[in-house]
């Protein structure tokens, strides 16, 4: 091959870097300013004088020492975890199902079932949580009149948000069902990529429907599942809007605040900005521990 016809390596190794640095550098300077001053506040004594101009005392570590003293958060947390995780199971769970499914249907029921889907999650948050709150309302609800029609009393005029318990159920039906189509559209998407012809070859091998689904299809979309993982888990650990309006609605708030809910109130009702910032960073932190393991592992996917 002649030394023209010889192809050639345009802007050499580290083209890719500086075709990413434009877009990194625009990415870390929306980002610094904010978790800066949220760092900075943390360690100042920041309440609503210091809005109107008045010098912020610095304080150092106190904020985060109260914090770790303070039972109450640490309650807090561990709701916040527990909801987090059960959530991201739940929505996980069920996705993946219906997403199964919609490669087992007719090409009609399909579309119908995405377009479902579609029209579920592009509603408004607002929207969604005025008609949940109205199906759960304790005089005209619909699901306390079904449930009384069915035999059950005792749901009549029955408040949902009382109790903490009953309050984190309607929490966690809206939330699954606004994450529900997100997680059914990526996984579906991924599932459209396994080779038919590898499933076919276990189907021949004499693997079930199971095994296959298991040892074939799942380690194919790993990478799908990962990603989504990961995302269902820091924003069911933010969840914020449902929350505050189901509190908003007749909870109580002291009983079933999340981190998210708790730092608004820290910081707007109270006006407490030092520590609601230092319970920000403290959520920063606790979001980087559990997705630790969802990140290590898509790292070592995309190892050599």
């Amino acid at each position: 091959m002649t030394e023209r016809m010889r192809p050639t390596r345009l802007g050499g190794p580290f083209l890719p870097q500086g075709l990413l640095a434009p877009a990194i550098g625009v990415l870390a300077l929306a980002l610094a300013y904010p978790l800066g001053r949220q760092v900075l506040m943390s360690l100042q004594e920041y309440g609503l004088a210091q809005q109107f101009g008045a010098p912020a005392e610095w304080v150092g570590l106190a904020n985060y020492r109260a914090l770790v003293t303070d039972s109450y958060l640490w309650g807090v947390v561990a709701r916040s975890v527990a909801f987090c995780l059960v959530n991201a199971a739940v929505t996980m769970g069920l996705g993946m199902a219906v997403a199964v499914l919609l490669t087992t249907v007719s090409k009609v029921v399909r579309l119908i079932t995405q377009i479902g889907l579609l029209l579920a999650w592009a509603m408004p948050v607002l929207a969604v949580l005025t008609v949940w709150q109205w199906m759960f309302d304790t005089q005209y609800g619909v699901v306390n009149w079904l449930l009384s029609q069915g035999g059950l009393v005792q749901f009549q005029g029955h408040s949902w948000l009382i109790e903490p318990l009953s309050f984190y159920l309607v929490a966690t039906i809206i939330v699954v069902w606004m994450s529900v189509p997100f997680v059914v559209f990526t996984v579906y998407a991924g599932l459209m990529q396994v080779p038919a012809e590898t499933v076919e070859a276990a189907q021949i091998d004499g693997a079930g429907p199971w095994q296959r689904f298991r040892h074939v299809v799942v380690p194919a979309i790993r990478p799908v599942l990962l990603v989504v993982g990961l995302l269902q888990v820091i924003w069911d650990l933010r969840v914020f809007t449902q929350i505050y309006v189901l509190q908003e609605a007749g909870g109580v708030s002291r009983e079933t605040n999340l981190i998210g809910t708790y730092v608004y109130r820290l910081g707007i009702a109270e006006g407490d900005f030092g520590t609601a910032s230092a319970v920000a960073i403290f959520m920063l932190a606790l979001t980087v521990l559990l997705t630790f393991g969802y990140v290590r592992r898509m790292l070592r996917a995309e190892g050599p």
